[in-house]
Parts: structure tokens; sequence; C-alpha cells
């Protein structure tokens, strides 16, 4: 088989050719041929003005792919930005919220050894040894009891007591209540 590589190298089609009934006079061929120069120059003109309108348009759509990808990556690290950002506030408040746990349990311990120091501290015994130590009280002994016989006559009665209950009145009572005693 052939390789694919291989072009033909001449071409194998036949070429129609025009036959020129109307052969121009010399003079009608120079003018033909600057004509033909003023066309190939104004189709050179046109063809230049095609190429630098699109290489304008390409170089506006460069620059507008261009000018997308970066507002695309402003964005992207905004949003890359913010999210750390939270993040970081995030686990700042973690970290004081643990602060506070734990000051919270130490400040527990703390009251929970309050409470049973009160509680030891409230004892009779702790009561009764810090008055013999430290304002020197003794315990009474028999010949410090003294007894008092009171006479049946000294005694006092009891008498029946008049409870008297006053109602709040309003202010319409209470104005006449006034007027009928002035009156």
């Amino acid at each position: 088989m052939a390789s694919r590589n291989y072009a033909y190298q001449y071409e194998t089609s036949p070429r129609k050719i025009k036959p020129d009934y109307n052969k121009p006079s010399k003079g009608k061929q120079t003018k033909s041929k600057a004509t033909s120069k003023k066309r190939s120059a104004r189709q050179e003109n046109k063809a230049r003005k095609r190429e630098q309108e699109a290489l304008k348009i390409q170089k506006k759509l460069v620059l507008k792919t261009k000018l997308s990808i970066f507002f695309k990556c402003i964005i992207l690290f905004g949003i890359i930005f913010f999210m750390l950002f939270r993040n970081s506030q995030i686990s700042e408040q973690f970290s004081k919220i643990q602060k506070l746990k734990t000051e919270i349990t130490s400040l527990q311990k703390e009251n929970d050894q309050l409470e049973i120091s009160i509680q030891n501290s409230l004892n009779l015994n702790n009561i009764e040894q810090a008055a013999k130590e430290l304002l020197g009280m003794q315990r009474l002994t028999n010949k410090q009891t003294v007894y008092i016989s009171i006479p049946k006559k000294d005694y006092v009665e009891h008498r029946a007591e008049e409870v008297i209950i006053e109602e709040e009145k309003g202010f319409f009572e209470g104005l006449v209540e006034k007027l009928k005693s002035l009156f």
C-alpha cells in the first residue's frame, strides 16, 4: 500500500482554457494592466483592512476573556478569603467558649470546696472548739447552774385580743368616710 505521507506531485485534472475572442490592442492592454494593478492594490488594501479588523476583533475577544478570567479570579479569591475569615472567627469563638468552660469548672470546684468548708464550720463540735480556743469559753458545770422559783401571782395572764381588720377602701369610699367624720 502507498504511504499516506506522499501526495500527488502534479495535478492530474484537465484545465479548461478560456479562449480570448476579443484581444485588446496594446493601448488597452496597458490600461487593463494599470487597472488590474489598481484593482489588485485595492483588493490588497481591502484584504489588509479585513485582516486588521479581524486582528482588532480577535484582540478584543482576547482582552474580554482575560478580563473575565481576571474578575473570576478576584471573585474566587474573595470567596476564599471570606471563608478563611469566617473560619478564623469561628475558631476564635470556639477557643473563647472552651476557655469559659474551663473557668466555669474551676469556679464550680471552688464553690463546692467553699460549701464543704461552710458545712464543716457549722458543725457543733467545730463551734464548741472555736468557742473554747478563741473566746476562752467553757462548758457549764453543776455549780454554775442556778434555779429560780417564781410565785404564781407573778405569772402573766393571757388576754383575749381584739383583732381589728381594716379593709382597704376605694378612693371614693375613703372620701365619703372623711366627709362623714367632719359633719
